[in-house]
């Protein structure tokens, strides 16, 4: 049924948009989401959840929506880098589903195309109207705002509140005048999704290992596919660029001496873009102006280095959802506990962030030196480590503020 003024309008029907909509939807609440895509790409985006995310996700009934696309459970994380011997890591790997949250098997790792999609369709299930192929849209603010689009015809609605969850280009964050907060990069991530890697088990991942000059991560999509990512210098960013880009980053992948041929990855080939993306962090202050609020990497987005991203988004949507659905006070004043808690993860992420980025994409010998330190303190399971970087599985709500001091981190690094 199509709404004249509904109540929500959600910009961008990614996994956070499509997330807040079928929420708020199941609440009764009107919602009209518009997406440009009229069908989902793969544009190399994060397919991985954090375990801390997956339990969002349960909190907000969406975790079996995102399973229905074949996802698969990262149980086991294996640290293959050139510090150590294969054998040596496959012997350490650490598993994710004993040991961080009772009732959740590890992280998650899910095609992100067929997660948006399966998410947007549940939207519409519970009553969200969703509208795509939408160009030049217009943002008002104000405490009745309006939002004017494309779509064969333009149309005009004016609900009660428009929230921006239109990725890291915001068309709603610029309209609306929402400042944008950015810490520079020191490295640039690359992705790339590959099939014919029918032996790599479906359960284990790498979340980081180096080799020369190189940072690599390998997450598991299931039916003998993988995500391949890369970290390397700002000076590399055309690495991997041009039509054999892709075939070429299949081939370092093949060359790794870090990882045994026994895990098939001279098999492999490319099956999707080779997608290459600034390492930078930003965020907003204020997510929020009168009758507009921002999810998601709208709003501000950590350094991939930490695969924190799709975790971030279902905890906006959680804490956004939950002000919207206590009161009928969506105001700016009413909205500001969520402004204010999303800056603080958000400062707490980009510490964490920046240490683990230091520690594994430093490609110099004092670089390894301490890359080797760390190994060796996280396999003695020293306090300071488990401190310092537990935000990266358990989120960074559930740990002190002690956790993310600059005496702490730095006194690590050092």
């Amino acid at each position: 049924m199509r709404v004249s003024n509904p109540d929500v309008v959600v910009v961008g029907a990614g996994i956070a948009g499509a997330s807040i909509a079928a929420v708020l939807a199941r609440s009764g609440v009107e919602v009209l989401v518009l997406e440009r895509q009229r069908e989902y790409r793969d544009r190399v985006r994060g397919e991985y959840m954090q375990p801390w995310g997956v339990l969002e996700a349960q909190a907000l009934g969406l975790e079996e929506v995102i399973r229905s696309t074949q996802a698969v459970d990262a149980r086991y994380s294996v640290y293959y880098d050139e510090l150590s011997h294969p054998s040596a890591a496959e012997e350490a790997k650490s598993d994710r589903s004993a040991t961080i949250f009772p009732g959740v098997r590890g992280g998650l790792c899910a095609s992100h195309p067929k997660a948006c999609q399966a998410l947007a369709d549940d939207a519409v299930r519970s009553g969200a109207e969703l509208v795509r192929g939408v160009t030049e849209v217009r943002v008002q603010t104000g405490r009745r705002p309006s939002i004017t689009f494309l779509n064969g015809t333009e149309r005009e609605v004016r609900p009660r509140l428009i929230i921006g969850a239109d990725g890291r280009t915001s068309t709603v964050r610029r309209q609306s005048g929402i400042h944008l907060n950015k810490a520079p990069a020191t490295h640039v991530v690359t992705g790339l999704l590959v099939e014919g890697a029918s032996r790599w088990p479906d359960d284990e991942f790498t979340p980081g290992g180096v080799e020369d000059d190189l940072e690599f991560y390998v997450f598991p999509q299931g039916d003998g596919r993988l995500r391949l990512y890369t970290c390397h210098a700002n000076e590399q960013a055309t690495r991997w660029a041009g039509r054999a880009g892709a075939q070429r980053l299949v081939e370092a992948f093949a060359g790794l001496r870090s990882i045994p041929e026994s895990r098939g990855l001279g098999d492999v080939r490319p099956a999707g873009p080779c997608g290459t993306f600034s390492g930078d962090q930003t965020w907003c202050d204020d997510p929020c102006a009168d009758g507009v609020v921002l999810l998601g990497d709208a709003g501000g987005y950590d350094d991939p280095v930490t695969g924190q991203g799709l975790s971030l988004a279902m905890r906006d949507v959680r804490h956004l959802s939950e002000l919207l659905l206590a009161s009928g006070d969506w105001t700016v004043a009413a909205l500001r506990p969520y402004g204010e808690q999303r800056a603080e993860r958000l400062r707490r992420m980009r510490r964490v962030s920046k240490t683990f980025a230091a520690l594994m994409t430093t490609f110099t010998d004092a670089g390894r030196a301490r890359r080797d330190r760390f190994y060796a303190a996280s396999s003695a399971s020293q306090e300071d480590i488990r401190i310092a970087l537990g935000a990266m599985s358990r989120g960074p709500d559930r740990l002190p503020s002690e956790a993310f001091t600059d005496q702490l981190h730095e006194s690590l690094l050092a």
